[in-house]
């Protein structure tokens, strides 16, 4: 899996400060991936259609980054417009700021962001601070067992090639699990290998603890991460629907950008082989 180049980058507005940064910091992903730029304003039915002031942001944007940028305004939720609008535009990336005031609520309870990112049909990274991160040195690599977790390994190859960046690979397991860093380790080395073997600087770190999303959030901040890449669970546990999953409580606690994927969708056959 990889980010789609030639194609288009959504961003949902609101004008607030976050929303507006986040315009700044996707100028050279988009000269990277030779993409255009939509801005998306979505309206419900008490607020005013701000399409004019959304062209203008639009012009002012092409502007100052020398990209082609287009403004796009319609009626409904913010999240569920994104969704829609990216799947019907073939867009290759969304990228949207997150207020620091919005959390994650249980699956029950419903919340609109962890439906927005588990419906995308294409990645997302969300930004909470307002820090400037146009370069990228350090991209953080959260790794485990599961099938899904090797596929981000081409997306973050894939961006560590465009900005010079190093990867930091990072597993966190239980520290009541004696047996499970000996099992992730044959998988650690080689995905490490086939990192190096591409001409990018690698390393890899364990960490036991049972509070994932918060340790590698604590790790990507001690390594100077710009970029945590992670990928979403299609299927919940009984556990997670109340709790979270951990990748939603990674975008939900994160200063630094992150970078979240759906997995394909798996298929069983006849063979068992899945």
């Amino acid at each position: 899996m990889l980010i789609k180049e030639n194609q288009s980058i959504l961003i949902p507005i609101d004008f607030s400060k976050q929303s507006l940064v986040s315009i700044q910091q996707t100028y050279n992903l988009a000269k990277f991936t030779n993409s255009k730029i939509i801005l998306l304003h979505a309206f419900s039915g008490n607020e005013v259609d701000r399409k004019e002031e959304l062209e203008q942001l639009a012009a002012q944007t092409s502007k100052e980054s020398g990209l082609v940028v287009e403004a796009l305004s319609v009626k409904g939720d913010i999240y569920e417009q994104t969704d829609a609008k990216a799947k019907e535009l073939f867009c290759g990336l969304i990228i949207v700021g997150l207020d620091t005031q919005v959390r994650f609520r249980s699956f029950f309870g419903g919340n609109n962001v962890s439906k927005f990112l588990k419906n995308a049909p294409c990645p997302v990274i969300t930004m909470r601070s307002t820090d400037n991160r146009n370069s990228c040195k350090n991209i953080v690599m959260p790794f485990d067992l599961t099938p899904e977790s090797r596929e981000k390994v081409p997306i973050v190859v894939q961006l560590a090639h465009y900005y010079g960046a190093d990867i930091r690979i990072v597993s966190v397991f239980s520290p009541n699990d004696e047996k499970y860093e000996n099992l992730i380790l044959p998988y650690l080395n080689q995905v490490k290998k086939y990192i190096k073997e591409k001409g990018i600087n690698c390393t890899n770190k364990s960490i036991p603890s049972n509070n994932v999303a918060e340790s590698v959030v604590e790790y990507a901040n001690k390594v100077d991460g710009d970029l945590i890449i992670q990928m979403n669970k299609r299927d919940l546990s009984f556990g997670e629907m109340f709790g979270g999953a951990t990748s939603h409580k990674i975008v939900e606690i994160s200063n630094i950008p992150v970078l979240s994927i759906n997995p394909m969708i798996r298929e069983s056959i006849s063979s068992g082989i899945h």
